[in-house]
């Protein structure tokens, strides 16, 4: 059976939902470029097959259909440069949080800001290489570690820094979590393909203008040693989904500081993964109509 290389999960021009291999234009690695996918067919964690039926993409969806979502675990202050700009200590230890699974998205999906965080200022975006757990394993040596990756994206960490940082003793969880505030993608290239995720390319445009630029190599704890440290004593599950962190050049680091508005466009991208390209929408301040 053919494994896959470029997964994406696609609405097709016929109406269906499918997950499958994407084909790109030669000499491109951008994902979200796919007008095509050869249908995967089987299970995505284990036996399947990409077969030779081919199917137009009418638009490409979050990589994972939400019943083979576990978890969303993520990391703070996870490269260096980042965490100098934020004026806090290199951690000795990953800095772990949790978003829960209705907070991803896709890689074109807009990016719902609710009332609630339309309070105050602070709507920020980071870049981050995601991993995506495709087998179950616990108490993983780093040397082992990276056979456990079904594969790789892109993805925005949606963060507000007043609940993040200043309300409620900060509500790390809260000021990330909102819905669709985690938008991922473009597709998940398998661990075949990116044998070392630690010399990526990683960036934000911000309406067009880079805002990061950075490497993964500058990851603190790499992608290696997260899933080594975090599947110390907890099981970790095919359709775990990790957010690795973000580089330098967040809203909250910039003097003066930059925050996201109502129709602002953000582009993050990942060499070798593609672009995941979403539009800020605020929502309504009126209460529902009873």
């Amino acid at each position: 059976m053919t494994a896959f290389s470029r997964l994406v999960r696609f609405l097709a021009k016929d109406g269906r939902t499918y997950y499958g291999n994407a084909i790109l234009p030669r000499g491109v690695n951008d994902i979200s470029k796919a007008k095509q996918a050869h249908i995967v067919k089987g299970d995505i964690f284990g036996r399947h097959d990409v077969t030779d039926q081919v199917a137009d993409i009418r638009l490409l969806l979050a990589p994972l259909a939400p019943e083979d979502v576990r978890t969303v675990r993520c990391l703070g202050l996870n490269y260096a440069e980042h965490a100098k700009e934020s004026k806090m200590a290199i951690p000795q230890f990953p800095v772990l949080f949790y978003k829960p699974i209705t907070s991803l998205s896709g890689p074109t999906d807009p990016i719902p800001v609710h009332p609630l965080a339309q309070e105050g200022t602070g709507l920020d975006y980071e870049c981050e290489l995601v991993a995506v757990i495709g087998k179950r394993c616990a108490d993983v040596p780093e040397s082992k570690a990276l056979d456990y990756v079904l594969g790789y994206a892109v993805g925005n960490d949606v963060s507000h820094r007043d609940w993040q940082l200043k309300r409620g003793g900060g509500q790390w969880s809260l000021g990330k979590g909102f819905d669709g505030w985690a938008p991922y993608g473009p597709g998940l290239v398998s661990s075949s393909l990116i044998k070392d995720p630690q010399t990526l390319k990683i960036y934000t445009k911000l309406n067009g203008k880079v805002m990061q630029e950075s490497s993964t190599a500058d990851m603190i704890f790499s992608v290696k040693k997260t899933i080594s440290f975090l599947s110390q004593g907890t099981t970790l599950l095919p359709g775990d989904v990790i957010f690795t962190g973000t580089p330098q050049g967040v809203g909250m680091g910039r003097s003066p500081q930059v925050w996201l508005k109502d129709g602002d466009v953000v582009e993050v991208g990942l060499e070798q993964v593609g672009t995941c390209t979403n539009k800020v929408e605020f929502g309504s301040k009126q209460g529902p109509r009873l």
